[in-house]
């Protein structure tokens, strides 16, 4: 592909968006006042949709730097009986592990909060991406659409593409996060729906790809 072929020019434009909403975005999550209140008014109403509560096998993230805190309402999640996944990520991808107890975990690389290492190869301990019913996502920029940008790595983008057609994919958002369009490309996942600390955003899910929603 030349330097003067038009789908190149229009990529590297995309990106440079992308990267743009990604800035801003970080600035602004870095700035959100009350954190821990706002993040506890956003996991209590997550526990409470439909969704959430006819799910058997659940994957939650382990927050860290400035996204919406999670690690407060693991205890509360395992308790309630359900499967409780959490990540880890190998070499670029994401691992699942079961997580029972919040002794299971251990601050790894960056002092990020993670599976124990002599647990994850235990057996019982290992999950299907298949096996998920829902999932919680975290990100950096959302749209009211579900549409997502993450830190442009694409450990979720592997993951999310591999999630049953059936399970539902809710991301966690402080409101600051979004923006009116995230830029999309083909292969990115739309979430089923944005949870911020003020409202229920309903997503186009996986009924478009983001190839269709971006030609509308």
């Amino acid at each position: 592909m030349s330097a003067f072929d038009p789908m190149s020019e229009e990529q590297e434009k995309l990106a440079g968006l992308k990267q743009a909403i990604r800035i801003a975005a970080l600035a602004a999550r870095r700035e959100q006042a009350d954190k821990d209140g706002c993040s506890h008014a956003i996991t209590d109403a997550v526990m409470q949709l439909p969704a959430y509560q006819s799910a058997k096998c659940v994957m939650w993230y382990i927050d860290v730097r400035a996204e919406v805190r999670t690690r407060h309402a693991l205890p509360a999640a395992i308790e309630s009986g359900k499967q409780v996944i959490v990540p880890y990520c190998v070499e670029g991808e994401l691992e699942l592990f079961h997580l029972e107890s919040m002794e299971e975990l251990s601050e790894g690389a960056y002092r990020i909060l993670e599976p124990r290492e002599e647990l994850r190869g235990v057996e019982s301990k290992r999950v299907a991406v298949k096996d998920l019913d829902l999932v919680l996502v975290p990100g950096v920029g959302f749209d009211r659409r579900g549409g997502r940008i993450g830190h442009g790595k694409g450990y979720y983008d592997k993951l999310l593409g591999n999630v049953r057609s059936d399970s539902r994919l809710i991301a966690l958002a402080f409101e600051c996060q979004l923006f009116d369009t995230i830029p999309v490309q083909p292969h990115d996942v739309y979430m089923d729906m944005v949870v911020t600390e003020k409202q229920l955003y309903q997503g186009v899910g996986r009924s478009l790809r983001g190839s269709e929603i971006r030609s509308r």
